[in-house]
């Protein structure tokens, strides 16, 4: 005979199993550290794709939810808007770039009263981060690695300088340009550029034809040295005109392997990346915090060392 109470009867023991897997479930992600970026440099750039494959590593190593935010262009309004929806959002653990004081001050200060634990990365500097209650600044003194760059160039006996910006009005990439002058010791034009490639090497060859006494251009990123390449080949300058970077690309690394680059500046960003990850996890898990600071830089790649980094460069890890 058929009997209804057969059928129901290991169909609830299924139907509990499964709201029982899914509560589960459910208390697992909610127990999952959950950490968010918020900088300025979308992605795709070259040297924020790199500390977002950080970021993603950690996060997939480590069993972390993170996520990475920045505005569509250098928007300083839309980044404050940002922070604080993530503010309310609470997570366990913030992390931002700082490239304007005046604009993200007040957004990132509210985040810390609200309990929120934020690690400054590449932009900001140790003193403002800790001015503003942050835990810790992970980067370099752009100032101080400017310094170091003019003071490489002083030494081969050049004065005639550029500093290409890409991003005028970032406080970082300035104070590079700014301390590349100091130990460079001469006034140093700043040649004001743009995140478009095409656009950017125009205004160099622009530049470059306004300016031909040129022996040396400083790039303070990546997306400004690659087309600088671009524009001293196109004019028939590569090699001649000599040329150093912040930041490393397979690209720079190629071009500083062939004699068209002094060297590249590196940040070691993809530590920007994994390493506060892995810092509020500990802390969520073992109430383990950081207490210090964390240089990641500078460093300059050179020819001598330039090849050992490219295949690295290429996976995205430098």
């Amino acid at each position: 005979m058929f009997s209804l109470a057969k059928l129901i009867k290991p169909a609830l023991g299924l139907l509990a199993g499964a709201t029982m897997m899914a509560a589960a479930t459910s208390l697992a992600a909610a127990d999952d550290t959950h950490v968010v970026f918020v900088t300025h440099g979308q992605s795709g750039d070259p040297y924020w794709s790199v500390v977002k494959n950080g970021m993603d590593d950690a996060a997939k190593t480590l069993g972390v939810k993170a996520e990475y935010l920045a505005p569509e262009t250098f928007d300083m309004a839309k980044m404050a808007q940002m922070i604080d929806a993530i503010t309310a959002s609470k997570p366990d653990g913030m992390v931002v770039s700082i490239p304007d004081a005046a604009a993200l001050s007040g957004p990132v200060k509210n985040a810390v009263a609200a309990g929120i634990p934020v690690i400054v990365i590449d932009s900001g500097g140790s003193k403002l981060t800790h001015d503003l209650g942050g835990l810790l600044f992970m980067g370099q003194d752009e100032f101080q690695a400017g310094v170091m760059a003019g003071e490489r160039i002083k030494a081969l006996g050049l004065t005639k300088a550029v500093c290409a910006n890409h991003e005028v009005g970032n406080s970082s990439l300035d104070d590079r340009c700014a301390g590349f002058a100091k130990g460079l010791g001469v006034d140093v034009p700043v040649m004001n550029g743009v995140i478009d490639p095409t656009e950017m090497k125009n205004r160099m060859i622009a530049y470059m034809t306004a300016h031909a006494d040129t022996q040396f251009i400083l790039a303070v990123g990546a997306s400004g040295a690659e087309p600088t390449l671009a524009a001293l080949d196109e004019m028939g300058l590569a090699g001649k005109v000599k040329t150093g970077t912040f930041d490393l690309s397979p690209t720079i690394l190629q071009a500083v392997v062939a004699g068209k680059m002094e060297w590249g500046i590196d940040a070691q960003q993809y530590a920007m990346g994994y390493i506060p990850v892995a810092m509020f996890d500990l802390w969520k898990k073992y109430k383990i915090m950081p207490i210090a600071d964390y240089p990641t830089g500078p460093g300059f790649v050179t020819k001598d060392t330039a090849a050992s980094v490219i295949d690295l460069a290429k996976q995205g890890k430098r």
